[in-house]
This record gives structure tokens, sequence and C-alpha cells, in this order.
């Protein structure tokens, strides 16, 4: 970390200790908003992207904003300088979520950093609101209150957390961190709405925090000394947590046994310094990189409008032909042995339109009220369009060739499926290579989007698998993107298509989806070639 900027900061919140005019707990926010926001930034910050050029033009500004409101009486300049540092947090949280387009859902750890960059715009809003006398129907003791929160809870501990996640990711981080990053809004609809919210909202905290302390003693380090400055770090919480949980507890059963004097008192010692000031030396001394990696397979350039269907293809059938959704299984070897795989199997993805589909189409429960609200926009934009009724229905499908130089990508074919001569579902498929393995490159156009499925295949016995979760990679291009311009994101979907050939020749598929590892639908096919006695 710079030398320089460190004195800086440390220079700049002396300068309000020593001559700043308000009251002392206003230090506590002060110290976050000149001393640990940029600090932690540092930390985070990618040299040479769009945020480290432009840091320093609205960073300095902020900072010195945050000196002056602290140095002078209440004058009406406030209200402007407050503005100058709401604006550096919104840039923060538009640079937090420009990390989430690069990344995704795909890494949690990465996830929990850049929520916290886009937590530390409510931050913002909050010392705006409370700077400029704006009556948010709190008290302004609570409306700085919540200010410190976001700066504190919702900024710095996200990103510590995922420091953690870097170093060690063990099954219950995901469970641990989703608590941490869910608690802060919490806490704001408890505060807002109601005293028993607000004490769920803390034993929440406590238990995503004990579980961070636990994780911090198990994790692996470089250096001793970050170990036991990151261990005290997170350990300050779990102390302070259970002061919070007798506050909010006493405001429950009206029995205040701690004041909001104590709170600020013990709070801001522990807090400022046990937990922030402790957890950036301890992380500063040595960062752990990230492991996100930039995704390099093509994308589809094709995008739809306001209607999928009939005006997609129109814009890109060409008069070449393809039979199949692929033109040789011999493309996925070794994973899949030609010579074992039910020949049935590679006939329907070699002859494709040699097939008639029937499918059953099965919602989960939980989530058949989406499912409703989707339908109405599905049959409107004809794509993805899934009928809400599990009676077995057919599905007539035909492949169709694309201009590989209007998509981009290499032999593209359309798979469109209809039921009763309706459009319901229109996929461009196409394949690539990494690592010597072939993927199934498959493109879903949506208005002015494209939903991408990058699918590994496996040969289980003599059956085939095909799937977007990293069966045998960590670093596998599989998954469920959201390509908008430029920007992919990992989306928290995952599919598996598993087809196997019966004992008459007839194949069966099942499609099984999920959403944050939590399955939403099913899908029965059964699919019969042309030749074939079926029902």
């Amino acid at each position: 970390m710079n030398v320089a900027k460190i004195l800086l900061s440390i220079i700049l919140f002396l300068l309000v200790v020593f001559f700043g005019k308000g009251p002392w707990h206003l230090l506590l926010l002060t110290g976050a908003q000149i001393v640990y926001v940029p600090l932690t930034l540092k930390l985070i910050v990618t040299k040479g992207d769009w945020f480290s050029k432009f840091y320093p033009f609205i960073s300095i500004p902020a900072y010195l904003s945050i000196v002056l409101i602290q140095l002078t009486t209440n004058t009406e300049w406030d209200v402007l300088l407050a503005a100058v540092y709401l604006l550096f947090t919104f840039v923060v949280a538009l640079y937090g979520l420009s990390r989430f387009f690069m990344s995704g859902f795909t890494h949690i750890e990465e996830f929990s950093i850049n929520m916290a960059m886009m937590y530390l715009v409510m931050g913002g809003i909050w010392f705006f609101a409370f700077t400029a006398n704006i009556d948010t129907g709190f008290t302004p003791m609570l409306t700085w209150l919540t200010a410190i929160h976001f700066h504190y809870s919702a900024f710095l501990l996200p990103i510590f957390v995922g420091f953690l996640g870097r170093v060690y990711k063990p099954r219950s981080y995901s469970l641990i961190t989703s608590i941490i990053l869910i608690a802060p809004m919490i806490v704001a609809l408890g505060i807002t709405f109601s005293i028993v919210i607000e004490l769920l909202s803390v034993i929440a905290y406590m238990i995503g925090i004990y579980g961070l302390i636990h994780l911090s003693f198990q994790a692996p380090y470089s250096r001793t000394l970050q170990k036991w400055l990151v261990c005290l770090s997170f350990t300050s919480l779990g102390i302070t947590i259970l002061f919070s949980l007798l506050y909010a507890s006493g405001n429950l059963f009206g029995t205040h046994s701690i004041s909001i004097d104590f709170m600020l008192r013990f709070h801001g010692f522990v807090n400022t310094a046990g937990f922030a000031l402790t957890g950036i030396i301890g992380w500063s001394i040595s960062i752990p990189p990230t492991t996100v990696i930039k995704w390099t397979f093509p994308i589809s350039k094709i995008r739809g409008k306001h209607v999928i269907g009939e005006n997609i293809l129109a814009e890109i059938i060409e008069n070449n032909h393809y039979q199949g959704l692929i033109d040789h299984m011999g493309l996925y070897e070794p994973e899949i042995n030609r010579q074992t795989l039910a020949p049935r199997i590679i006939d329907f993805y070699e002859n494709t339109n040699e097939y008639r589909l029937f499918a059953k189409v099965k919602w989960q429960a939980w989530f058949k009220p989406f499912a409703i609200i989707y339908r109405p926009i599905s049959r409107s934009v004809k794509q993805i369009d899934l009928p809400l009724s599990s009676r077995q229905i057919e599905m007539t499908g035909e492949i169709f060739p694309i201009n590989d130089e209007k998509d981009g990508r290499a032999n593209t074919r359309a798979w469109v499926r209809k039921i009763k001569e309706e459009i319901v579902f229109v996929a461009l498929y196409s394949t690539h290579e990494k690592d010597s393995r072939t993927y199934m490159n498959i493109s879903l156009p949506l208005p002015w989007s494209a939903m991408i499925g990058i699918l590994e295949l496996n040969q289980i016995g003599n059956e085939l698998q095909l799937s977007s979760k990293k069966v045998h990679t960590p670093n596998a291009d599989s998954g469920i993107y959201l390509a908008i311009k430029h920007w992919l994101v990992k989306l928290p979907i995952d599919e598996q298509f598993h087809v196997k050939e019966t004992a008459d020749g007839t194949l069966v598929a099942n499609h099984t989806m999920w959403i944050f590892s939590i399955p939403f639908l099913k899908i029965e096919y059964v699919i019969y070639h042309n030749n074939d006695v079926h029902k």
C-alpha cells in the first residue's frame, strides 16, 4: 500500500481530531470516510482499470469535503460538500457494479466485495441526509447511526469477508457470506418498521459473525501476523454484537440496560480500532489475489428486439443446410466415445431434424408464482415460452443455418421449437474449445441481450450428460451467462441434461434447472425417430 497515501489519510484525520468543531462521536464516521474507506479501496482497485484512473479526481475532493465539514461550523456550503462525498460513493458503487458484470455470481467472495462497494452509496445517502437536515422520519442521531452502519457493517465487513473467501472457502462460507450480505438490509427494515425485525437482524448478524470467527481461525494465511490480526478483527465484532443484542432486546422488552452513549463509546473504540483498523492492517500484509478469470470464449453477437421468434430468423437464415445440432459427435472426444455411447443418442444430435420431441414441463411448486408472472412476457416475446401445465405436449423442431458473420461464431445453427405451430424456443448452437476440451456453446437471443449456455459433455456408461456445472475443472467455461452489449454476467443458474436410450430405441431426456442451487424446473422429454411408431 502506498505510504504517502496512508500518511495523507492520517494527517487529514488528525486535522479533524484537533480542530474539528463537532461532537466527539462524529469522528467515528469521519474516520471511516477519510481513513478506512480509502485504505480499503486501495486493497481492491486494479491498476489500469477505469476506476483507478478516475479515482484521484473524485476521491480527493470527497475526502477534503468531509474534512471541511468537520473543521467548520454549520454553513450553507455543508450540503454541497456532503453532495461531493455522495457523488464519490455513487462512483464507488458503479465500480462495484462493473466488477460484478465481470464476475457475476461465479465467486461469492468477489460478489461480497462488489456488494460492499454498492452498499457504500447507501452510507453516502444517509450522511447527506444527516448533513442536510433532511427529515427522514428518524432523529438526527438515528440518521447518523444508519450512515455509520453502512460504512462499517455494510462496506468494511463484506470486503473483509471477501478477502477471507479468497484465502479459505469451505462449503459453509457461502451461507455465512449470504447472511452477512442480507443482514444490513434487514437492519434497515428493522429500524424503519419493527423492533422485532431489528432484533432478528442482530441475531442473523451473530450467526454470520461467529461463523466468520470460526472460519478465520481455520483459514491458511501466508503470514502468522496476518492470521492473528484478521482473527482479532472478526473476534472484536463477536464481542460488540453481544452488546448490540442486549440493546436491541432492551428496545423490544423495555429494559434499557445499555444506553446510546455507552454503545457509542464501546462500539466506537472496539469497532474502529479492534475491527476496522486491525482488519485493514491484517489484510494489507498480504492481499489475497482474486481467482476470477476473464472469460474468453466466443459469444454470439445476435440480439433480439421486442419479439424473437420469426423476427430474428428472418434476419439471419442463409441457404446452407444443417441436419443436426452438431456435425459429428467426434468433436467431443475424448470425453465422448462414439464406440460406446448409445447409437441413437449420436444419431439424434447429428440428425436432429429426423426426430420428434414430446415434453412434460414441471415447475417446482415454490417457483410457480414466478412462472405465472413470466408466462405473458414469454408468450409476447416468443422465447423460452414454456407451458404452465405438466401434461405431455409435442414440441416440433427444425434446424436452420445461421450467418456466421452476423453471429460471430463458427458453424452456427438455430434450433427452432414450436408448440402447435407457435414458436416457443429459439436457440443458436455452436461450439468452442478450451484446454483441449470442446464445449457446446448455445445462445438464446433475448430483447437487446442474449442468454448464453456453455455446456460440457460427459459420457456416463452409454448415456450422455450435458451440464453447465463445472463437473471436472474449476476453470472450465461451463455456466449460464447473460450478455448485454460487451458485458457478460455469470448467472446463479445451472442446467443439466441427462439423455439415455431405452431398449426399444426411444430416447429419454431429463432437463433440470437450478437457481442459487435450488431446483425450479424439470422437463422430461421422450424423443422418437420419425420412422418409429410413437404415441
